[in-house]
C-alpha cells in the first residue's frame, strides 16, 4: 500500500507550526496507531482568526480579479491532485474507508467538484440590475439600482469525519472561489487529509491569512473558531446536536450559519419497482458502512411485499463482502470508533426491543476481532416510532416498513424531525415525481442520483440550514449589497 501523507504540522496564515499537544490518529480498520500530529496551539488557533480578519480586510484576495483567484485555485487542486496515490491511502488508514470510495466518491469527485465550483463561480453574475420599475426609479431620480454579491469575510469550516476530503473542498472552494479567507477545522478522528490543502495554498501563492487549516484532539478551538468577533461565518457539517451548540455559539456575535446536519431518510418504493429494493438497501451500508447523512435508512415498500423484501434485502446483505479497506474486493469497512459501534449496537438493540425483528445481521462479523466492525443488519421494523426508523444511527442499519397506500408512504417518509434527502423508485417516472414534490426534504431522487457542483443540497427541519453546492451553495458565501446611485442636485 502506499504510504500516507507526510505532514505532521498545521498550517497557520502561511507557516507551518507545530505545538506540545498532540493528536492521536487511529485505524478503525484494525485499531492501530496511524500516526500523531501536532494539535494547534489555541494561541495558533485565534491568530489564524486575526490573520484572515487581516487579509480579509486589506483586499489582497477579496478585491482580486476572480479571475485570478480561479487561477490560484486551479493551482491549488493542481497540488493535490499530485499527492493522490497519498491522499488515497491516507482516507483509507484515518477512516477505514473502502480503496474504491476513497479513490472515486471522495478523491475523483472531490477534485471535480472543486473545479466546477470554480466554473460555476465564473459563470455567474456578481453585480445586475436590481428589478425595481422604471417608474419608480424616475420617481425617486435613480439612475442605477445594483445588487452586488460580496464575499462574507472570515469564513469557519468544521468538516466531519466520514468524508473528509471531499466535505472539506465542499466548503472551502466556493467560499474562496467567493473572495472569503478560510480557516478549515477537520474533524479529530481524520485529519491527516485535510493538511494537503496547507501545502496546496502555499504551493499555489495564496496571500498569507487568505486559508489556514487547524488541528485540535477536542473542541476548545472549534469554540474559539465559532465564537470569535472576528469570524463572520461558520459553516459546519455533522450531527444535528453538535450543530445546535454551533448556532448557539454563533448567536452572540451574529454569524451567519450553515449547517448540514442529521438526516434520517426514506426510499419508497411503488408496488412495481420492489426488484430494486435489494440494490437501495445494499447502497445503505456499502463504502462507507451506513455513515453518510444522507442515507436512506427507511426503506418504505408496500405491506403485501414486505416479507418479498425482507428476503431479497437480507440475501444481499449476505453478498457485501466485509473486511480490510486495503482489499479492493472489501465493500464494506467499518466504523469510525469503538464509540461510534457501540451506539450503533446500542441502537439495534432497543430497536428489537420496541418490536424490531433482525432480517440479517445485528452482531459483529465472524473473523475480524480487531476493527470496529458491525454487520450489515436489516430490521423488520412494525412501524415508524421504533428506534430504528426515528435515530439517526450512522451505522449500517436499514430499517424496512411497510404501507398501506401511497398517501400513507409521504405521511411515514415525512413523519421525521429531519429532511436531507429522499428517493423514490417506480416505473412511472411520473408517478414517482409526484411523490417526491410532496416529501418535505432538501433533495429527493427519482430512479438516479446526482452529485454535481451545479446540484445543490441541504437539509429542512434539523437537518440544517442553507445549501451547499449549486448556485445558492455559492451565494451562502456572499453578502447583498444594494448600490443606489443618483446625479448630485
Amino acid at each position: 500500500m502506499a504510504l500516507i501523507l507526510a505532514e505532521r504540522r498545521s498550517y497557520v496564515a502561511g507557516s507551518w507550526v507545530t505545538g506540545d499537544d498532540i493528536v492521536a490518529v487511529e485505524n478503525p480498520a484494525d485499531e492501530t496507531l496511524v500516526t500523531e500530529i501536532a494539535a494547534t496551539p489555541p494561541t495558533e488557533i485565534e491568530r489564524a482568526i486575526l490573520e484572515g480578519r487581516r487579509s480579509f480586510d486589506s483586499g489582497v484576495w477579496a478585491d482580486a480579479p476572480a479571475t485570478d483567484r480561479a487561477r490560484r485555485l486551479h493551482a491549488f487542486l493542481g497540488h493535490v491532485e499530485k499527492a493522490r496515490a497519498e491522499l488515497v491511502a491516507t482516507m483509507v488508514a484515518e477512516a477505514g474507508q473502502p480503496l474504491a470510495f476513497a479513490e472515486q466518491s471522495q478523491f475523483l469527485s472531490g477534485i471535480a467538484l472543486a473545479r466546477n465550483t470554480i466554473d460555476l463561480y465564473l459563470s455567474m453574475r456578481h453585480e445586475q440590475p436590481s428589478p425595481v420599475p422604471v417608474d419608480e426609479l424616475t420617481q425617486h431620480r435613480v439612475a442605477l439600482s445594483i445588487l452586488c454579491h460580496e464575499p462574507v469575510g472570515v469564513v469557519t469550516a468544521i468538516t466531519p469525519y466520514n468524508a473528509a476530503f471531499v466535505l472539506a473542498l465542499q466548503k472551502i472552494m466556493p467560499a474562496l472561489i467567493s473572495g472569503n479567507s478560510v480557516i478549515l477545522r477537520p474533524s479529530p478522528l481524520t485529519p491527516i487529509s485535510s493538511l494537503i490543502f496547507g501545502s496546496a495554498a502555499e504551493a499555489a501563492g495564496l496571500p498569507p491569512g487568505v486559508f489556514s487549516v487547524v488541528v485540535e484532539s477536542g473542541w476548545a478551538g472549534a469554540q474559539l473558531l465559532t465564537t470569535h468577533p472576528a469570524v463572520d461565518m461558520v459553516s459546519f457539517t455533522g450531527s444535528t446536536a453538535v450543530g445546535a451548540r454551533i448556532s448557539a455559539q454563533a448567536a452572540p456575535t451574529i454569524k451567519r450559519v450553515a449547517l448540514e446536519l442529521g438526516g434520517k431518510s426514506a426510499q419508497i418504493y411503488l408496488p412495481d419497482a420492489i426488484s430494486k429494493a435489494a440494490a437501495g438497501a445494499t447502497a445503505v451500508v456499502a463504502r462507507m458502512a451506513g455513515q453518510a447523512c444522507v442515507a436512506a435508512t427507511r426503506m418504505l415498500v408496500p405491506r403485501d411485499h414486505k416479507d418479498e423484501v425482507l428476503e431479497a434485502v437480507s440475501r444481499a446483505y449476505v453478498n457485501v463482502t466485509v473486511g480490510a479497506p486495503t482489499d479492493p474486493a472489501t465493500a464494506m469497512g467499518p466504523l469510525i470508533s469503538a464509540a461510534q459501534r457501540e451506539r450503533c449496537e446500542r441502537l439495534i438493540e432497543q430497536a428489537v426491543g420496541a418490536g424490531a425483528t433482525v432480517g440479517y445481521g445485528g452482531g459483529r462479523p465472524a473473523g475480524l476481532d480487531r476493527g470496529y466492525y458491525v454487520e450489515p443488519t436489516v430490521l423488520d421494523v412494525p412501524d415508524n416510532t421504533n428506534p430504528a426508523a426515528r435515530e439517526e444511527i450512522f451505522g449500517p442499519v436499514l430499517a424496512v416498513l411497510g404501507y398501506r397506500d401511497l398517501d400513507h408512504a409521504v405521511e411515514i417518509a415525512n413523519d421525521t424531525d429531519y429532511g436531507l434527502s429522499g428517493q423514490v423508485y417506480s416505473a412511472d417516472a411520473a408517478a414517482a415525481t409526484a411523490i417526491a414534490r410532496r416529501l418535505r426534504t432538501g433533495a429527493v431522487n427519482v430512479n438516479t442520483a446526482l452529485f454535481s457542483a451545479y446540484a445543490p443540497s441541504g437539509g429542512y427541519r434539523h437537518s440544517g440550514l442553507g445549501r451547499e453546492r449549486g448556485p445558492d451553495g455559492i451565494r451562502a458565501f456572499q453578502e447583498v449589497k444594494h448600490l443606489v446611485i443618483g446625479e448630485l442636485r
